[in-house]
């Protein structure tokens, strides 16, 4: 059943909205600005979907009005198909406005900062997180976002300790969210020669990309040591110091960045990824608060459970959270992950409509 009320609610906060934006004066407001209309761009969805299924209403109640007046046989069948099919789109416009009312997690729209580590399996997984690194880069081509390079830690043989990017498109936080935890794999590595099935362990956290409307930082709680960048090995690769290192003092966190020859596109990028750590923070206190209100279905906050296996013997690729198991893993690491994202992420939707 809809809620009528709130919905008037929300059409009278959406023409408060427009009558906000149509003042000039708001445009030397620039975070006021962001946060009127990325609210208006919520609200435009939802306030569409209801005046279409308020059209379609009323063309039901017409309909229904036609077939009292005396027709003959066949439009009298003309107005019944009509009424079903009307009857038809009322429930689809229902249940779609019901998803839409569901309270919207501000995040979702945002761009995202994906962090892979490597965990259990040595030289193993630090190959594992470039092939992870690997299946992201296919997935954001198929999805028309932008891949950013951040920082990483490369080992001997081609693998990394870490890779930090970051990926900015349409609602990029609102999938990739749900790829945080361990990903665990099963294979025969290539430094075992016995032909023994290795299990490694990788870390995947996706952090919203944080804006200066999320948070403050105080520049007395930071501090920034520049030194010069390396490549693998300690080769040097800049002869000025233009790597970067922030430390957060109150929280302990420590970003550093050398991807960019300039010192200052270098800091740019380490505040940001310090910035949504730091914002990550704050969504992970209030998931464990609701946490304790309800036992949650779907974990995006615990990073120490284990989400997903890969088996490569049995080319087989499974997500524990949802039970959720492919046959095609050569695919799935070519980027071919949206259903197991989409999924995820109704089973999220569901969750958050039964609380």
């Amino acid at each position: 059943m809809l809620n009528y009320d709130k919905l008037a609610n929300l059409e009278a906060e959406f023409d408060e909205l427009k009558h906000q934006l149509a003042d000039t004066s708001i445009l030397n407001d620039n975070q006021r600005y962001k946060q009127l209309t990325r609210r208006f761009r919520e609200l435009q969805t939802i306030i569409d979907a209801w005046h279409l299924l308020r059209d379609l209403m009323r063309q039901l109640e017409d309909a229904k009005a036609m077939q009292q007046d005396g027709l003959d046989e066949d439009m009298t069948a003309l107005i019944s198909h009509e009424i079903e099919t009307l009857s038809d789109k009322i429930d689809q416009g229902e249940e779609d406005l019901r998803e839409l009312l569901i309270p919207s997690d501000p995040n979702e729209i945002k761009n995202a900062i994906v962090e892979i580590r490597a965990g259990t399996g040595g030289e193993e997984a630090a190959l594992f997180v470039a092939e992870l690194y690997r299946m992201y880069s296919y997935y954001a081509e198929k999805k028309g976002w932008k891949l950013q390079f951040i920082d990483s830690n490369p080992t001997g043989l081609g693998g990394f300790k870490e890779i930090i990017f970051q990926l900015n498109g349409d609602g990029v936080y609102g999938l990739m969210r749900f790829e945080s935890g361990v990903h665990r794999v099963q294979r025969i590595p290539v430094t075992e020669s016995g032909g023994r099935i290795h299990t490694s362990a990788v870390s995947v956290a996706v952090l919203p990309e944080a804006e200066d409307i999320d948070l403050e930082i105080n520049d007395n709680d930071l501090r920034i040591d520049v030194y010069r960048s390396s490549g693998h090995g300690g080769q040097s690769v800049n002869t000025t110091d233009s790597a970067v290192r922030i430390t957060h003092l109150p929280s302990g966190i420590v970003v550093t960045c050398q991807d960019e020859k300039s010192q200052i596109k270098n800091k740019a990028k380490a505040l940001s990824v310090l910035r949504s750590r730091l914002l990550d923070l704050e969504i992970s206190k209030q998931e464990q608060e609701i946490a304790r209100q309800r036992k949650a279905q779907v974990s995006t906050g615990d990073r120490s459970a284990k989400i997903r296996t890969y088996n490569y013997p049995q080319s087989r690729v499974t997500d524990h959270r949802i039970i959720l198991t492919s046959y095609n893993l050569e695919a799935f690491l070519a980027g071919e992950i949206d259903d197991f994202v989409q999924a995820l992420r109704s089973a999220w939707r569901n969750e958050a409509a039964d609380g």
